[in-house]
């Protein structure tokens, strides 16, 4: 885990067990899962929703624990493939959602500073990440402001 914005380390993550090809329980077609990853993405669900959808529900009642064993490719991926990607890469959507809220918040509660130095953490760190796909994911000419991001979202 990085230490951004704060002196505390991280948490040690648990890791996925090791596995090469899908569970025997689990034996879902790969076009029907890529289907049903493009299908839920018209519905307006976010990669990282899709795949615990996927792991819940499943496809054809059979849950599909790891989209990538079963079709060799990220959700993301197949995504592109069927020109069902989002316009904004997830973890980008992400914080600005949270940035609009906390703007919001902070335009209520102007006294909050704690408030007031997390909108200054998350708007860094949308910068970072908006530099970081600027040119590939994102418009060349892109600049992050409260205005168009809420205007995206």
């Amino acid at each position: 885990m990085a230490r951004m914005h704060t002196r505390r380390r991280g948490s040690s993550d648990s890791d996925k067990p090791v596995a090469d090809e899908p569970p025997e329980w689990s034996d879902v077609d790969a076009d029907a899962v890529e289907e049903r990853v493009v299908e839920l993405a018209e519905q307006g669900h976010s990669p990282s929703e899709i795949g615990l959808k996927l792991r819940d529900e499943g496809v054809q009642g059979t849950p599909v624990p790891d989209v990538t064993l079963a079709t060799d490719k990220k959700i993301t991926e197949i995504l592109e493939e069927h020109d069902a990607e989002p316009d904004l890469p997830e973890d980008l959507r992400n914080l600005m959602e949270r940035a609009v809220r906390l703007r919001e918040h902070m335009n209520e509660n102007p006294n909050d500073h704690q408030n007031k130095r997390a909108l200054q953490n998350t708007e860094s760190k949308i910068r970072r990440l908006v530099d970081y796909y600027r040119g590939d994911e994102l418009d060349v000419e892109f600049t992050y402001s409260y205005d168009t991001a809420k205007e995206l979202l």
